[in-house]
């Protein structure tokens, strides 16, 4: 098959400046770094290794076709045209998605029912056999993206998102997605060194911290990909990248991983997920209250980050409750942590600047439909006052 593909990789809004330097670090070429993703080029061989290695990613799209379609049967008379025998099995299993953005036309379902049954035409037509189709992950999958009068078809070469690691079973209370997590991370400027996480939750941020100081290839946790449900498919290829990917990976993190929360539900959560991903052996975990947290001392040849996600206060009446927290998130910043990059991670400024420290950046995410900002601060004695 040509490697020559347009590849769309999707992201949360605010996360595409870290996957296009994923990308590139992979050794591909971004073409375009949109406000939801990042476009790069190859075939299924570059597929699989996005699949397998970035870690804000959320799903590698392979665009097949796009098209005018100003109705549904237009775009089922367009979409029967590719040559869909050459990538799904007339024997396998296919799941179509959509995204439809048009006032006025069929809903996303409909869409994606039409580009089913062209699939199924197709294959049909040319084979004389049809593959089966449905919801299930569990073989090749299609997505359709349909705005205004053009439409464009692709394969999802991910099939479940990829922020679904399988390491985190126990989300314990409003859990960062796993690919934010990671974002966070690459954001704060961690690498290896220290990493400290209090108000740790349900340990997203430790994980990915730790997968990050490890070296470990976050699709090494997954056992399934859509792509595995394609002609073409090898076992032997993508053995190969995962032979790789295992090959590269560190025994244990330059340095310590310190997870700790006031609620000891949480620690064992944070413990369990950890446990999931390989990583429990290389953490320290401890039920306390953030200001009580051990932090080691960095230095140049070991450096310290430390990153909280306090509440942000959206209910009525939290805000000022919540107040006193951030103000003390500042306070321990200044006293326990000299030498550390400091990160919170916050969908309120006004509790933001509670912190009292001048902040190094201000780096904007959206944590599901909420603006957030990764507030960095430049730790050391006598930080300075001030926004």
């Amino acid at each position: 098959m040509p490697a020559n593909y347009p590849l769309l990789i999707t992201c949360p809004k605010g996360i595409s400046p870290w996957l296009a330097r994923e990308v590139q670090a992979l050794g591909l070429s971004v073409e375009r770094e949109l406000p939801l993703g990042v476009q790069t080029r190859g075939g299924l061989h570059e597929a699989m290794l996005l699949n397998l290695h970035l870690r804000t990613g959320h799903r590698v799209l392979l665009e097949l076709k796009h098209f005018h379609a100003p109705d549904a049967a237009l775009l089922h008379a367009r979409a029967v045209k590719i040559p869909w025998e050459e990538w799904i099995p007339a024997d396998g299993y296919v799941t179509v998605h959509a995204s439809v953005s048009h006032r006025g036309r069929e809903h996303s379902g409909h869409a994606a029912l039409k580009i089913k049954d062209a699939v199924v035409d197709r294959i049909r037509k040319r084979t004389g056999r049809r593959p089966d189709a449905g919801s299930e992950q569990r073989g090749a999958a299609v997505f359709l993206h349909w705005q205004a009068d053009r439409a464009t078809v692709y394969l999802d070469t991910s099939g479940d998102p990829l922020s679904k690691r399988g390491y985190r079973l126990q989300p314990h209370t409003a859990p960062l997605q796993e690919t934010l997590a990671a974002a966070i991370v690459l954001a704060s400027g961690y690498e290896d060194g220290h990493f400290v996480n209090p108000m740790c939750g349900s340990g997203s941020l430790a994980c990915e911290a730790g997968l990050l100081a490890c070296n470990m290839a976050p699709g090494l946790l997954r056992e399934r990909f859509a792509f595995m449900g394609l002609l073409g498919y090898r076992n032997t290829a993508f053995d190969e990248l995962r032979e790789q990917a295992r090959a590269a990976r560190m025994d244990a993190p330059r340095g310590r991983i310190i997870v700790t929360d006031h609620d000891p539900a949480a620690v064992e959560a944070a413990r369990a997920n950890a446990r999931r991903a390989g990583l429990e052996q290389h953490m320290e975990f401890a039920v306390c209250d953030f200001q009580e947290t051990v932090v080691p001392e960095a230095d140049s040849a070991l450096p310290g980050t430390i990153v909280l996600n306090p509440e942000y206060g959206v209910r009525l009446g939290q805000e000022e409750a919540l107040a006193e927290t951030y103000a003390a998130i500042g306070d321990f910043f200044k006293q326990r942590c000299s030498g550390y990059t400091g990160g919170v991670f916050t969908g309120n400024p006004a509790l933001g600047k509670r912190v009292g420290l001048k902040t190094r950046r201000r780096i904007p995410f959206f944590n599901a439909r909420i603006e957030c900002r990764l507030l960095l601060y430049e730790l050391y004695a006598g930080s300075r006052k001030g926004n």
